[in-house]
């Protein structure tokens, strides 16, 4: 039998309880100490394909120097690319960040834009990266999936999607706007700490017996 919304809902109670034991995403840390647009959107693009550790530190490294586009544009590319090393890619997303801000200056007056079609036509902004924007930078009605989402979403039995966006459509549909941010955030944190990609740590996880389990081939 499919897992229908009010299944997603109790799981969603049980890992609220669940995520005061583990560590947090680094955007959330971030959006707690600054609150800001601009810092979600930074933090955000600094953050593919690189360990949440790392992040955190080449983010603050960037904003003790710079703390807006403006201040931004006062570094060089290079600058930029070295306070935030060793974050993965990090002199295309030097370059990316310095141009993402020339962007804003010239077209939005140095302000992050809220629309999903005006933050897609930043650098290295996609749909995840926009809707992370709108949802925590902008306390809006964003839908943030990443591969931990779309992956947990597709092994729940919930959904049976082939990508990211594909699931961000299908959760829209699905699932009652109000639990949009929060779910998110939540299964962030589970699929790094017991919904591994790998080797899931299903022995430990209090969601088990809600679970469909597709494509989990090992588990401890």
């Amino acid at each position: 039998m499919k897992m229908n919304e009010k299944d997603l809902i109790d799981i969603i109670k049980i890992l609220r309880k669940e995520i005061k034991k583990w560590d947090v995403p680094v955007v959330s840390l971030v959006s707690k100490a600054h609150k800001d647009p601009f810092s979600i959107l930074i933090s955000t693009v600094i953050s593919l394909r690189t360990k949440d550790e790392v992040t955190l530190k080449s983010f603050n490294k960037l904003f003790s120097k710079a703390k807006s586009p403006k201040e931004m544009l006062k570094l060089k590319e290079e600058e930029i690319a070295e306070l935030i090393y060793p974050a993965g890619f990090y002199k295309t997303k030097g370059k990316n960040i310095r141009k993402i801000c020339e962007i804003l200056i010239e077209k939005y007056k140095g302000k992050v834009p809220n629309s999903m079609e005006k933050l897609l036509e930043l650098p290295n902004v996609g749909r995840k990266t926009a809707n992370l924007v709108i949802s925590v930078g902008f306390d809006g009605d964003g839908v943030c999936i990443d591969v931990h989402n779309h992956r947990i979403l597709n092994r729940f039995g919930f959904l049976k999607t082939k990508n990211p966006e594909e699931t961000e459509y299908e959760v829209r549909k699905r699932v009652d706007k109000k639990y949009w941010r929060e779910l998110s955030f939540l299964l962030v944190a589970y699929g790094q700490h017991i919904c591994r990609p790998i080797s899931p740590y299903c022995s430990k996880c209090l969601i088990k017996k809600k679970c469909k389990r597709r494509g989990v081939e090992v588990s401890r």
